[in-house]
């Protein structure tokens, strides 16, 4: 657990250098939240299949969203990997000129809370966590607890970062009482005691969790890059999820999530069928994601067209 909450707390953690880049191969700086979504990458680059391309990426963990999406604005990584509010957001508040260009999971999040909450109804007066207020899985979180009676407002929020840093927080102190989390921090929060009260995707249906965004203009200039990249994560993806590869998975997540064999195997076990297949994007998910959004920061929900650009998915896997 140690190990696994100092990797993630460093502002950019190193992930995987790859050891056999070569001079000509095009370098990428992808930058990522720790956690079990990353699988497709961590398998693409065990695997070869990046290298294959002529593509040496370099995967770096974040601590919050702020941080990743300064970071790809600023053009210091080309490519990050985040729930798509995140992408949203960028747009939205910043005027960033992104696409979401391939898609991932649904979230994997389950809302955690301290062994004393009997019901979400028990949140009402007290503190939850979250990594920013105003995207994402905060959303998921308020949407939860308002389905349960208890309104934006009833609670205090506190910043506390990524996945681990909630976590962290929860287990140090113990009036910190809510938060979303995905595995592998799910599944440590409840063999710590903490209690699980659902899944993200029981409770709001249909959600676009992670996907890969990009500034349309770096994207524009680098297609046969961003292309590559797409296959070498879809050849990751379907490596990862063929069952005659699951020993040499958990291990790959041993490996890269300083993990336990036993959390590491639940955690793919728990996350396996909510992998979108070949990492599509789920367009119902996606206006579920804005509808949320604007329910939460006002406005009519924006056009999905606005932030995406499948363009460069259709010809990955039509190349394949």
């Amino acid at each position: 657990m140690k190990s696994l909450l100092a990797a993630a707390i460093a502002a950019v953690t190193l992930v995987a250098t790859p050891h056999d880049a070569r001079a000509e191969d095009t370098k990428l700086a992808v930058i990522v939240f720790p956690g079990v979504q990353n699988l497709p990458m961590f398998a693409a680059q065990a695997k070869g299949f990046y290298a294959k391309r002529g593509l040496a990426v370099d995967l770096k963990f974040t601590v919050n969203s702020d941080e990743l999406r300064g970071g790809l604005a600023d053009g210091k990584y080309q490519i990050a990997h985040s729930a798509i509010d995140n992408a949203f957001a960028l747009k939205d508040k910043a005027n960033a000129d992104i696409a979401a260009v391939l898609g991932g999971d649904n979230s994997f999040n389950h809302l955690l809370v301290q062994p004393e909450i009997k019901s979400l109804a028990d949140v009402k007066g007290k503190i939850v966590v979250v990594d920013a207020i105003n995207t994402a899985y905060a959303f998921q979180l308020y949407e939860m607890l308002k389905q349960k009676g208890v309104n934006k407002g009833d609670y205090e929020i506190k910043l506390a970062g990524g996945t681990a840093l909630r976590l962290d927080a929860m287990l140090k102190d113990k009036t910190n009482v809510a938060a979303m989390m995905n595995p592998p921090f799910s599944t440590r929060a409840v063999k710590e005691g903490l209690k699980d009260m659902g899944t993200a995707a029981a409770a709001l249906g249909a959600y676009q969790g992670t996907s890969a965004f990009v500034l349309r203009p770096w994207a524009q200039a680098n297609s046969d890059t961003v292309v590559k990249y797409i296959q070498a994560y879809i050849e990751g993806w379907r490596w990862a999820f063929d069952p005659n590869n699951k020993a040499e998975v958990v291990k790959l997540l041993v490996e890269r999530l300083k993990l336990t064999e036993d959390v590491a195997t639940q955690s793919f076990d728990d996350t396996k069928n909510d992998s979108a297949k070949d990492g599509a994007i789920d367009m119902e998910g996606v206006k579920n994601v804005l509808k949320l959004r604007a329910q939460y920061e006002g406005g009519a929900p924006a056009s999905p067209d606005k932030y995406l650009d499948l363009s460069y998915y259709k010809k990955a896997l039509a190349g394949l």
